[in-house]
């Protein structure tokens, strides 16, 4: 598919969904599962692995030894996924608000200048669990874990344990644990 760089040994269980518009790109790095059934995770999936680059100028990169189960990611400008990270069933990641706040003709509206729109960073070593949700301009520090249903708002530091809605730093990862 043009647009769209997979890596070596990159394993899928089922088929992802893939949206990308001319222009756009998908890199998915090496050593990559996405499960898009309930086949590689023992918790299920309510959907397949979606990837939706929705701009010209639009992009996902998911590195190295990353594990993805029927995740939805949406990127208009960019949503960059580290290496060694997990990230749980039925999480949605996306750096786009798809409608504007302008309450006249909001379902219409498709200026990009009205729709609110900022990059999303995961670094290396993230553990997301299931059902999260990371909204636009967020960084999620290196080695951090945001707990299950959490809604992730706003940054979060590397090293730290995260959790509910919006999330909110609970303690630091240590290797104690």
């Amino acid at each position: 598919m043009k647009g769209v760089e997979i890596g070596s040994a990159v394993v899928m269980y089922g088929l992802p969904r893939v949206n990308i518009v001319n222009g756009a790109r998908i890199i998915i790095g090496n050593n990559v599962a996405l499960c898009s059934t309930s086949d590689g995770n023992p918790l299920g999936v309510n959907h397949r692995v979606i990837l939706s680059a929705i701009r010209s100028d639009s992009e996902i990169i998911i590195g190295s030894d990353t594990g993805i189960s029927g995740t939805t990611i949406a990127a208009a400008k960019s949503v960059k996924i580290g290496s060694n990270c997990l990230i749980g069933a039925n999480v949605t990641i996306t750096d786009y608000d798809f409608h504007s706040v302008k309450p006249e003709g909001r379902r219409y509206n498709t200026n990009t200048e009205d729709i609110g729109c900022s990059s999303v960073v995961i670094e290396d070593n993230v553990w997301l669990g299931m059902n999260v949700i990371v909204l636009k301009g967020v960084r999620i520090g290196q080695n951090s874990i945001i707990a299950a249903g959490s809604i992730v708002t706003k940054s979060i530091p590397s090293n730290c344990i995260a959790g509910g809605n919006p999330a909110k730093i609970l303690k630091e990862v240590s290797n104690k644990e």
